[in-house]
């Protein structure tokens, strides 16, 4: 049994709020999305992506998710379809499927 132990560097740095409880993060975090968590005295920050709502679906569902990937792997490796593809079947699928977009403008 082999144990691992890893380094992580903690930088510990003081900061001053300011009249609003503020405090700068500096150029690095600048633009980031962050988390923040209370824990009990203490604030703990994260940095976080955030994933649109109308696209969270993809992430919900491994077999969306793989396919995509695979295609992105695909089309990187230049690994094309040799037919063209069925533009009158997708345009039948396209009018079945409901778009949010076009729901939340009639509202």
């Amino acid at each position: 049994m082999v144990n691992t132990v890893f380094m992580i560097q903690i930088n510990t740095v003081t900061k001053q709020t300011d009249s609003k409880g503020r405090i700068t993060l500096g150029e690095t975090f600048a633009n980031r999305t962050m988390i923040v968590e209370q824990q009990g005295h203490d604030i703990v920050l994260r940095l976080a992506r955030v994933i649109p709502q109308k696209e969270a679906w993809l992430y919900e569902s491994e077999k969306a998710l793989s396919a995509v990937r695979n295609g992105l792997s695909q089309a990187r490796a230049r690994k094309y379809s040799k037919k063209s593809p069925d533009l009158a079947a997708a345009a039948k699928l396209a009018a079945l499927i409901k778009d949010d977009d076009a729901q939340s403008s009639k509202r």
